[in-house]
């Protein structure tokens, strides 16, 4: 069992091309020649497991477990480098030279080549399809930022691998074959990346290294290798769905207090014969059962055994445990720093608790991977290209108004939920008809709640935890931000209306050129003297105007047509903004997608169903209130 020799970080160090002294120069040409003879950078280790070959493991997965980790390198050792540990760096984002792709074969998953990039005898490990691409580079370079660098991620198409390997990413090949577009939560395809995991581990166990393996929707954001340092004795150490903090500092959770499932989104395994035999257990469950989801099994095989609690000296109560067999010690990741998507997006737990978080898992979400990647660009910890912060039509956003009654004023109901979020409905449905019209790229607003939502009954938040009343809500508490992002037939939706997460503008990845370039508007009654929107203060790349309040189609198109040069609009208020308008297709072509754009709230106790839509136009309904269907055949949309 490998035991870390030190816990600092390390700043990465790449391999030179010339050297001072006899040796440099002598690995220096030696590296040059290989590279040569490879087409260019050195390629990386694979493996696989064919998704196409109902609960079969790949060939290549075979020979990896078949043969314990001693295959032979002799077909992925070329063009590399042979150093110490100590020594060895593998770069990353550096671009392969030469144009020719690399044989298959060679990305096949060995013992050596995971040992090359593993430090201190640690791996980090990720893997996903095509679909999942932007995720990935998203990963690796929060990881490579806080200056790690022993990682390897695994594709499950081809189509991912050689992407990765021309961004100069380590990347070895899964061999599944698997489709490359986003197979869904929940689906069959999904269920069976699952497996793959646990194939994945099995295939790495026998290697001896330790293994630190995550799903692509987590990002880092703190180096974690320290912490899982400090247990050095744990067999696995795992996240869970815990909600209610069983601790207030960095401490492992007390398991005893633990009631939520065991995560293996983010879960760290040493090569102990103890975890060995549970990998290989988990993995003939997971084959003699099909329907069996991978971390329903993983639950299920290490609740066999819980308890007692690991006394050794170095443990306290709150830390491992002995689980599955009786033998392995398992520490749970206090899920107040190793955050879910609860713990972090709408609890905020480690800010609470004034912890550093190393981590979040976008769990707890309502929106498929688009939710998941919103979530992550709201608390910008995203990576998009520069593109997507300079829209050629420019951006718009509007700070919202929400009186102090509807935001602090009595008890947190179901009625006061709803009177919050509908009361800003209404602008951002404004804000929506705004941009359509000027064809700019909303910013979106901050959404205030006051009910927290889940997938059952509850009493408007979850009991125990630290959620506080009311809190800024995820996007995809209210609005369906996959559907917001389809391709709608224009011919009866309209044109798509882009649009940007809340923190957009605060984004340090904005340019400067954007950041600077504002309009900003404010209304004012139009029979008033000084409300002449032509009349406009410009600094530099700044101005300011007056618009009249409930202007028309026609004016917004006019006036702002003569301001297109600034990057940014920035109205005071959408209250009284637009009219309304006056082209009747359109307004039926825009009703007929915004009203889409929302979602649910779930859910309302001892109800089924329990869930109550919310709806974009439920001003026009007299007498309006917030209920769930009466019946399964009520259960559809305001707009079906």
């Amino acid at each position: 069992m490998a035991i870390f020799s030190r816990c600092s970080e390390t700043k990465p160090i790449f391999v030179a091309i010339y050297s001072i002294g006899g040796v440099g120069i002598l690995l220096s040409v030696f590296f040059i020649i290989s590279s040569l003879n490879s087409s260019g950078y050195t390629p990386f280790a694979s493996f696989g497991s064919p998704l196409g070959r109902k609960d079969k493991t790949s060939p290549f997965l075979i020979d990896a477990i078949s043969n314990g980790g001693n295959q032979d390198n002799s077909s992925t050792s070329k063009g590399s480098l042979t150093l110490s540990n100590s020594e060895k760096t593998i770069p990353i984002w550096k671009l392969p030279t030469g144009s020719k792709f690399p044989k298959l074969e060679t990305f096949k998953l060995t013992k050596d080549m995971v040992k090359s990039h593993a430090k201190d005898n640690v791996i980090i490990v990720t893997f996903g399809n095509y679909a999942f691409m932007d995720f990935i580079l998203n990963w690796v370079k929060h990881l490579t930022d806080l200056h790690v660098y022993n990682l390897l991620v695994g594709a499950m198409d081809k189509k991912l691998l050689e992407a990765l390997y021309w961004k100069g990413v380590p990347v070895f090949d899964m061999g599944s074959n698997m489709i490359t577009e986003d197979a869904g939560w929940g689906s069959p395809t999904f269920h069976k990346m699952g497996r793959e995991k646990v194939f994945l581990i099995n295939a790495m166990l026998p290697f001896g290294v330790e293994l630190l393996m995550c799903d692509t929707d987590m990002v880092w954001l703190k180096n974690p290798l320290p912490y899982i340092a400090r247990y050095p004795d744990a067999d696995i150490l795992t996240s869970s769905d815990q909600v209610i903090p069983t601790i207030t500092d960095d401490s492992l959770e007390v398991w005893q207090e633990v009631t939520g499932a065991y995560n293996i989104g983010i879960f760290h395994w040493r090569p102990t014969e103890a975890s060995k035999q549970l990998a290989k257990e988990w993995k003939e469950l997971l084959l003699s059962d099909e329907k069996i989801w991978d971390q329903n099994g993983f639950n299920d095989l290490v609740h066999k055994v819980l308890g007692p609690t690991v006394q050794d000296g170095t443990t306290s109560n709150g830390g491992l445990v002995y689980t599955y067999d009786g033998t392995l010690k398992l520490g749970i990741l206090p899920a107040s720093i190793f955050c879910s998507g609860h713990t972090y997006f709408v609890q905020a737990m480690y800010k609470q608790l004034w912890l550093e978080p190393y981590a979040v898992h976008t769990t707890f979400q309502y929106a498929g991977t688009d939710g998941k990647r919103h979530r992550l660009r709201e608390a910008m910890q995203f990576s998009d290209p520069s593109s997507y912060y300079d829209s050629p039509g420019g951006y718009m956003s509007f700070k919202p108004r929400i009186p102090k009654s509807l935001l602090l004023g009595g008890a947190h109901t179901v009625d006061s939920h709803f009177a919050l979020v509908n009361y800003q409905l209404k602008q951002i449905r404004a804000a929506l008809a705004v941009a359509s019209l000027l064809k700019r790229t909303l910013v979106m607003p901050a959404i205030w709640c006051r009910l927290d939502r889940m997938w059952f009954g509850h009493p408007g938040i979850l009991e125990g935890s630290l959620t506080r009343q009311p809190f800024l809500c995820p996007m995809d508490h209210v609005f369906e931000i996959n559907v917001m992002l389809k391709d709608l037939p224009e011919e009866e939706f309209g044109p798509r209306i882009e649009f940007r997460e809340y923190s957009f503008l605060q984004n340090p990845s904005l340019p400067k050129h954007v950041k600077e370039s504002i309009l900003e508007v404010d209304t004012c009654d139009r029979n008033s003297s000084n409300c002449n929107p032509s009349n406009i203060t410009r600094t530099d790349q700044q101005g300011f105007l007056r618009l009249p309040k409930n202007s028309t189609q026609h004016e917004l198109v006019q006036l702002f047509s003569s301001y297109k040069d600034f990057k940014v609009i920035q109205f005071s208020s959408m209250l009284d903004v637009f009219q309304g308008f006056s082209d009747k297709d359109m307004e039926k072509k825009f009703r007929n997608r915004v009203q889409r754009y929302v979602g649910i709230w779930c859910c309302v106790m001892l109800r089924d169903p329990g869930h109550i839509y919310y709806d974009m136009y439920w001003d026009e309904k007299p007498g309006w209130k917030p209920e769930p269907p009466h019946s399964r055949q009520d259960d559809h949309p305001p707009w079906a």
